[in-house]
């Protein structure tokens, strides 16, 4: 059994294991099949959770509920992200891009830094890019369908995100496959034997590449956020080098993963629930409140994490100043407390308050394009496929950030001549999810 698929939420259940137990460090705790039981019984149990030392980390609190997981996203103010935003920094005490990269900086700079980004988000700036993402998926899905058998993940998912956020960026299309390359390397995705060192050195080649790229847009700006970081000021002041090139690193790790898995778990989804996809072939529920949905049942970014700054009572516990505090969005996103039967696959759900791309202050700056991935993916799936059939054993991400896939062998057909084909459920017998080795440690 898939841990996507809905699991038994009864937190008595003995084979339920108790969250003493859990390791949340260790990335194969989430291939276990009983993944959103065992987030049941923490919500159930130990909403507040204090989790244990594990061999070179140190403890640190687990949110598991909607309402905690949010008020923390929204306190700035006895929270900060200067000291990392997932577990692989905040173990660590520190994180290399603090006070420099968005998503670990606060305060005044935060706001500032976000605004001048948010300038390369207009409607004018993003209709473009926008239409780009749905001729791009259209056209892609189009040539999956002529093929008939593939691999979603690495012919098609892989390709719409990044070319997205280099539109973006206008970085140039000649340089995009390279960038994909690295992007995949930092994250490890292609073999066991790719560990820390090839991850070092990607990343470090990301960096170099953006930083060149920055000093041409402040000879020759245009439009493109790069521009916007490279010639903007802060107080009077341009931005510092490390400033520019961290945040390019950030949205092209950021604005591509996500989208990525979401469309990858949204085929999933539909090809396991045929009730869902025959709702949304015959428009009984609209793209958008469908995306949402998806948003929420895939949860790409499964934690973020802060370090409280004060003493803060949160329930009936005492977090004090100095710890690190885990927000487990893929807990909150199936609060029995917001969501009704939040195990169900629910296309037309309203509302759908979901925490996907995180709340407050460091709410995600791409949110509005990880939501047009996400749309043009169910509109091209909704008006060109007919049938959806899983092929083989879906990869999964070896990660205790990313909730994800490195493979999905499937079959995509065409409708048949009266359009309804493909209505029916998935011919093929549930596949069992295979973990690689690869890990994904870089958050927002």
């Amino acid at each position: 059994m898939r841990p996507t698929a809905p699991q038994p939420s009864d937190p008595a259940r003995p084979e339920v294991p108790d969250p003493d137990s859990v390791d949340l460090t260790d990335p194969r705790t989430f291939t276990r099949p009983d993944l959103r039981a065992i987030w049941a019984r923490f919500r159930a149990e130990r909403p507040v959770h204090h989790h244990r030392a594990t061999p070179g980390a140190p403890p640190f609190w687990v949110l598991s509920r909607h309402a905690d997981v949010v008020a923390v996203y929204r306190d700035d103010k006895r929270f900060t992200s200067e000291r990392g935003n997932v577990l692989a920094t905040l173990l660590q005490g520190e994180d290399s891009a603090s006070g420099k990269m968005l998503a670990v900086t606060d305060g005044p700079r935060h706001r500032e830094i976000r605004n001048l980004m948010l300038k390369s988000f207009s409607p004018r700036v993003l209709a473009p890019v926008v239409e780009g993402v749905n001729l791009r998926t259209a056209d892609l899905l189009e040539g999956a369908l002529d093929r008939g058998a593939f691999d979603f993940v690495v012919d098609l998912a892989d390709h719409i995100p990044i070319n997205t956020i280099g539109d973006l960026m206008d970085v140039p299309v000649g340089d995009r496959e390279q960038l994909v390359h690295w992007n995949t390397m930092t994250l490890s995705r292609t073999s066991e034997e790719h560990g820390a060192e090839e991850e070092w050195l990607a990343r470090n080649e990301i960096l170099l590449y953006f930083s060149g790229l920055a000093a041409q847009r402040r000879r020759h700006p245009g439009e493109d956020v790069i521009s916007a970081l490279a010639t903007g000021t802060v107080d009077g002041r341009l931005l510092t080098e490390d400033e520019i090139v961290f945040n390019c690193y950030s949205l092209i790790l950021g604005g591509d993963e996500s989208s990525r898995m979401s469309s990858v778990g949204a085929v999933i989804a539909l090809a396991e629930h045929p009730d869902q996809w025959k709702a949304l072939k015959e428009g009984a529920v609209d793209t958008a409140t469908a995306t949402e949905e998806v948003l929420r049942w895939t949860t790409p970014a499964m934690h973020f994490g802060r370090r409280a700054l004060t003493d803060v009572e949160i329930r009936d516990r005492t977090i004090a100043a100095g710890d690190v505090v885990t927000l487990w969005n893929s807990a909150a996103n199936f609060d029995e407390d917001v969501f009704t039967d939040p195990e169900r696959f629910d296309l037309a759900r309203t509302p759908n308050k979901h925490v996907a791309f995180g709340h407050g202050p460091h709410f995600c700056i791409g949110a509005f394009l990880g939501r047009t991935h996400v749309e043009a993916m169910l509109r091209a799936l909704r008006d060109t496929v007919g049938h959806i059939e899983l092929l083989g054993n879906p990869r999964l991400l070896h990660s205790n950030f990313v909730y994800g896939y490195t493979a999905l062998p499937v079959r995509l057909d065409r409708p048949t001549p009266d359009g309804t084909g493909g209505i029916s459920p998935v011919s093929a017998p549930p596949a069992t999810v295979e973990r690689t080795r690869e890990s994904a440690t870089d958050g927002k």
